[in-house]
């Protein structure tokens, strides 16, 4: 099941998606939720599954929209999650993370987090802020939707807490994330995560078995596939639940592979007018220019 969230004749919907078909089914869904679609979610989890109402709209006609409009807290990201990735993000300069230019994969998942305020639809533009960095980046990611809530998850259960999964692209200023010592505001960045372009719930993918990919301006930059994860998703959520506990609607950015701009040398940063296109095997794509 594919479920989208988009703008139609300026109402906003919710979906239930045929790619084949090139048409959203308009969801029947209840005024005064904060967020529709994690009532959606909260609804389908306590068996009341979404179903059309057998009004159709065609995808060309509407804007997608992120699909969850208000997540409860930040996007919580993995980072340096793919060997490759470790090594050429530690031979940049641009990491401050790595115990040795030698050894640059991480012990334990390293965690971050954007700001909800980051996330635009699936064609939007990103719109960096040129006075402030000349260094922003592109990360193509597996998205996780967390549907059952919870604490300290073991592993083992970890999968039963999954609901969906979506495609994201972790847009990053890498200059700011050196001038301020830390990730979250080269991160959070207002437009700096499309996501999109719907959610995925998690029966339709084998999430040890989903191909990446990223280009720039039609250069293939980024092709990996989430059985080369150095944390896989069960591991993930067991070390963030360890520490704060899963909401309904929570989301995992679950890290990058290489071929980012900052691992070519000299980097290839994104310059205005570029496009990015995203594709995830099973989920959709993102295609987003860069203003």
């Amino acid at each position: 099941m594919k479920i989208a969230r988009f703008e139609y004749r300026q109402t906003v919907h919710l979906g239930l998606v045929n790619p084949a078909l090139g048409t959203l089914d308009i969801i029947r869904t209840a005024a005064g939720a904060a967020d529709q679609m994690i009532a959606l979610i909260e609804r389908d989890l306590a068996g009341e599954q979404p179903h059309g109402s057998g009004d159709t709209v065609a995808l060309k006609d509407v804007r997608l929209l992120p699909p969850i409009a208000r997540p409860r807290k930040n996007i919580l990201c993995v980072g340096k999650n793919y060997v490759a990735h470790a090594a050429e993000f530690t031979q940049s300069g641009y990491d401050g993370t790595a115990k040795s230019l030698s050894d640059p994969v991480p012990e334990h998942p390293i965690i971050f987090t954007k700001a909800p305020c980051t996330m635009t639809g699936a064609h939007d533009d990103v719109l960096p802020p040129w006075d402030l960095s000349s260094e922003i980046d592109y990360e193509a990611e597996l998205g996780v939707i967390i549907g059952r809530p919870g604490r300290r998850i073991a592993r083992a259960d970890a999968l039963a807490h999954v609901w969906g999964y979506t495609a994201i692209n972790d847009v990053t200023a890498r200059d700011l994330q050196v001038k301020h010592k830390q990730w979250l505001l080269g991160k959070s960045i207002d437009t700096f995560c499309p996501i999109g372009p719907w959610l995925v719930t998690a029966d339709e993918l084998d999430h040890q078995n989903i191909d990446i990919r990223c280009w720039v301006n039609g250069e293939l930059r980024q092709q990996a596939n989430t059985r080369d994860l150095i944390f896989d998703i069960p591991a993930i959520i067991a070390t963030i639940s360890g520490s704060m506990s899963f909401e309904t609607g929570d989301i995992i950015a679950t890290g990058t592979p290489a071929g980012v701009g900052v691992g070519f040398k000299p980097p290839k940063f994104l310059r205005a007018g570029d496009v990015v296109r995203i594709a995830i095997d099973g989920i959709g794509e993102l295609e987003n220019r860069v203003a």
